[in-house]
């Protein structure tokens, strides 16, 4: 574990339940001595996630001491508000395909910007120095605000407009899915990985009936593709952990 930070910096992890926000609290958990999530209730389709997260928490801090010492409490936001002005096909019953723009329809747009935004205050009410998010540039859906770019430039307006000196940390952002896969066994071996399987929800469509190798999902929409095809690679490679796995 790093030992070159501030003792007192704690983080605030950008939670949903699924598998890349639940690597990212386990990699925040291993760095920093108080890691306090939060969630957003948007009106998600997938609002099984809202249910994973509890799950997730109470299974983490059941099987490893260490990080249950650290895991502070858990902050859901009501934000249905914004998905019902934010529609697309994860907040409504709509098709999953491209727009004319050339985005996915299951683009919310603005999502993670707003996130930030809530996010950023509560941290500042509650003394956290840290946001952190799983975007990914490498393995994503095609969403503009996953890019860094977007987050270094909301990063920016949050120092300014809050005078903070917050910093956003997105671990996976150049990882593959292979590669989050790969994080999580090197973060907490067969024992986090498990959980992951079991326990975290990815599944556009909100589907837990099916138990497939790589965990549950209706198998068909764009995360569950990017899961499955993430976790046959790194499965085929021998389960390696990240630095052994290219």
């Amino acid at each position: 574990m790093p030992q070159n930070r501030p003792p007192a910096e704690a983080a605030l992890v950008l939670f949903s339940g699924g598998q890349d926000s639940t690597v990212c609290l386990a990699w925040a958990l291993q760095r920093y001595d108080r890691v306090e999530t939060v969630g957003f209730d948007y009106g998600q389709r997938h609002g099984v996630e809202m249910q994973a997260r509890e799950r997730v928490r109470a299974e983490i801090s059941a099987r490893f001491p260490l990080w249950a010492s650290r895991l502070g409490p858990d902050h859901r936001l009501d934000l249905r508000g914004f998905g019902a002005v934010a529609d697309s096909a994860l907040t409504a019953d709509r098709a999953i395909e491209m727009t004319e723009r050339g985005l996915p329809s299951t683009f919310v747009p603005g999502r993670n910007l707003v996130f930030f935004v809530y996010a950023a205050a509560l941290a500042d009410r509650r003394g956290l120095s840290r946001m952190i998010g799983g975007m990914c540039e490498t393995d994503y859906s095609g969403y503009p605000d996953c890019r860094r770019d977007t987050l270094d430039a909301l990063q920016t307006a949050l120092n300014l407009g809050m005078e903070q000196g917050f910093a956003i940390e997105t671990p996976l952002m150049r990882l593959t899915k292979a590669q989050t896969w790969a994080l999580a066994q090197t973060l907490g071996g067969p024992t986090l990985v498990e959980l992951i399987l079991e326990d975290t929800h990815t599944c556009y469509l909100g589907e837990r009936g099916v138990r497939h190798a790589w965990g549950y999902g209706c198998g068909h929409c764009p995360a569950c593709d990017l899961r499955r095809a993430g976790f046959e690679a790194w499965d085929g490679a021998g389960r390696p952990g990240l630095d052994a796995i290219p």
